[in-house]
C-alpha cells in the first residue's frame, strides 16, 4: 500500500517536471519553483513513513535506492542550478566562460572522489545494499558535512543521498554544457567535447594500472619512449582520478 502511494507521488513529480521543462526559459526562476515543489513532495514521502513504516527490508532498500531519489536528485539539481545562476558573472562572456569551466571542473572531482560508489550503482550491483540503503547502516560510514542540509536521520540512509547527488551532477553536467554552447555558439559544437567531456574511470584503480603498465611494456606511447610517470599523470588527467603508489600496487598485483 504504501509503494502504492509513492508510485502515485513519482507520477505525479514527473509529470511536473515534464511540465516546468517545457515551460519558462528563466533557470532561475524554474530552479526555485522545483526547489519548492521538491521539498513538499519529500516531506509528504517522510510523512508517509512516520504513519506507516515499511514491512520489510527490501521494502526500505527499494524506497531508498529507487524511489527518494528521484525527487531528492532533482532538488539537489535545481539548487545546483540556482547557486549557478546567482553567482555567475552578470558581465563578460570570458568571465561567464571561465565561471562555468570552474564549475565543471569541481563536477570532475565529484565523480573522482566517488568512483566506487557510482561504478557499484551504475553496474546494477547489490551485494552492499543492506549497508547503502536502510537507515540502521547510517553509523558505518561518515557523513560528509556538506550534505547536512538535507540529512534527517529517519529519512536517510548512509547513500541514498550520494546517489542521488550522482544524478543530480549528471543533469548539471548538460546544463553547464547548454550554459557553454550559448555562450561559444557553434564553435563549441567542437570543443566542447574536446575540453569538457566528463570521462571518469569507472572501473577499479588496480585495472588501471595494469593499463598502464600493459601501454608501457607494449610502448604504445611516442615509439616508447614515454615513461611510467608521464602515462600515470597523463592517464590521471583524462580519466579524472589519482593513483597512489603505482608501482607499489602493480608489485601486488604480480605477487
Amino acid at each position: 500500500m504504501l509503494m502504492e502511494k509513492f508510485k502515485d507521488y513519482l507520477k505525479t513529480f514527473h509529470e511536473e517536471v515534464r511540465k516546468e521543462q517545457e515551460g519558462t526559459e528563466d533557470y532561475l526562476k524554474r530552479a526555485i519553483e522545483m526547489i519548492r515543489f521538491c521539498r513538499e513532495i519529500l516531506v509528504d514521502m517522510k510523512s508517509r513513513i512516520e504513519e506507516h513504516d515499511f514491512e520489510s527490508v527490501p521494502e526500505e532498500i527499494h524506497f531508498f535506492k529507487q524511489i527518494k531519489p528521484q525527487p531528492m536528485s532533482y532538488l539537489i539539481y535545481y539548487t545546483y542550478v540556482r547557486s549557478c545562476e546567482l553567482h555567475k558573472p552578470k558581465a563578460g562572456k570570458q568571465y561567464k566562460i571561465r565561471f562555468l569551466e570552474k564549475e565543471m571542473r569541481k563536477v570532475n572531482k565529484f565523480f573522482s572522489k566517488n568512483t566506487d560508489f557510482t561504478y557499484y550503482m551504475e553496474q546494477g550491483y547489490t551485494y552492499l545494499d543492506h549497508s547503502f540503503f536502510t537507515r540502521r547502516g547510517i553509523e558505518k560510514f561518515p557523513m560528509d558535512p556538506t550534505e547536512y542540509q538535507y540529512f534527517d536521520p529517519d529519512f536517510a540512509t548512509s547513500h541514498d543521498l550520494l546517489w542521488a547527488k550522482i544524478q543530480a551532477v549528471y543533469r548539471y553536467i548538460h546544463y553547464l554544457r547548454e550554459q557553454l554552447q550559448k555562450l561559444h555558439g557553434k564553435e563549441l559544437e567542437f570543443s566542447i567535447d574536446k575540453r569538457h567531456q566528463v570521462l571518469v574511470w569507472t572501473n577499479s584503480k588496480t585495472a588501471l594500472v595494469e593499463l598502464i603498465y600493459a601501454l608501457h611494456n607494449n610502448e604504445a606511447f611516442n615509439y616508447g619512449k614515454s615513461d611510467l610517470n608521464t602515462i600515470t599523470h597523463a592517464l590521471e588527467e583524462v580519466f579524472n582520478i589519482k593513483l597512489d603508489n603505482v608501482s607499489k600496487t602493480y608489485m601486488e598485483i604480480k605477487a
